[in-house]
Order: structure tokens, then sequence, then C-alpha cells
């Protein structure tokens, strides 16, 4: 039996070491803060964040994780209570309440990994630009972030939004 970190709680899994991310943390712990898109690593909707990078929880078998904590979108407000030094994670993470804010989903498919790209990106760039949101979604990382509604435009809306709310704390 293995231990493993998701959103901030230990969760005992009985998965062998190869089995994908995606399937302990969908059928054997219930979390499903990550969704099934391709199952190649190739549109983004079952990104989580391993430690502070985001990985395809499709392909990566939990043998993977090194005792690196895992955040799924559910995960969220805590990490933003933690990094704030907060004990408890009352509120939405910032980058959850510009989704809603902007109204940025459509069907929702992809938005959970869109949203975990954004976070990690704006943890490393407080202030992105236009290209530097274009970029961490498309060309960093296994391949782009697909969305199959088109909503890039609030995406990108969404994002300076969050950018915004974690720098100032409040709705710009």
């Amino acid at each position: 039996m293995n231990t493993i970190v998701v959103n901030g709680q230990q969760r005992k899994v009985k998965s062998s070491p190869d089995t994908p991310l995606l399937y302990v943390l969908r059928n054997e712990l219930g979390v499903m803060g990550v969704k099934f898109g391709c199952g190649l690593a190739q549109c983004g909707a079952c990104s989580v964040l391993l430690g502070d990078e985001e990985v395809r929880a499709c392909v990566t078998p939990i043998s993977a994780l090194e005792g690196k904590p895992v955040t799924t979108v559910d995960g969220l407000p805590q990490r933003w209570a933690s990094q704030k030094g907060k004990l408890s994670a009352d509120t939405l993470h910032p980058v959850q309440q510009a989704w809603i804010d902007e109204q940025v989903p459509q069907c929702g498919i992809c938005q959970f990994g869109m949203m975990i790209k954004v976070t990690e990106l704006l943890e490393a760039n407080p202030k992105p630009t236009d290209q530097d949101i274009r970029e961490a979604l498309t060309t960093s990382g296994p391949s782009p972030h697909l969305c199959r509604c088109g909503s890039y435009a609030a995406i990108l809306e969404g994002a300076h939004r969050a950018a915004q709310l974690m720098v100032h704390g409040e709705s710009a």
C-alpha cells in the first residue's frame, strides 16, 4: 500500500505503482476534480499540480510522485490558504473566483486543467502578458491545452482577472 498526498491530505492507495494517477484519483480516492479527456496527455483536461509543476495525470504513474503533493482543482483553496499563511481555506482560489467572475466555462471539460495550468503560470509569473498566457497554455508541457468549445478569449480574461486577484486580493 502506498501513501500519497492529495489536496493536503495523506491518502493510502492500493493501486500498483504503474497505475496512472488519474485512475487512482478518480476511481480509488473519489477525487473528481480531475477529468478524463483523451487519455494520451494531448488535451490537458487531466492536469494536476505535482508539487509546483503541472503534469498530465492520465500518463503519470503514481510511482512518479516521489513524495510530492498532488493538487487538483478541488485543492486550490487549501493551496492558496497555505501560501497566504492561513489555517483554513474559507474562500475560493483566485483562479477559481476569476473563472466565475468572467464566466469562463462553456461545457467545462477542459476547465479544471486550464485552471491548474493558469495557477502554475501565475505562481511563477504574477503579471503575465497575453503572450505569456497563450504560451503557457499552448507551448509548455507535453502538448497544448485544448478547449473544444473555443472559449480561449474568456480563458485569457479569466487568467488576467486571477492575476489581479492574486496580487491585489480583490475583484478588479
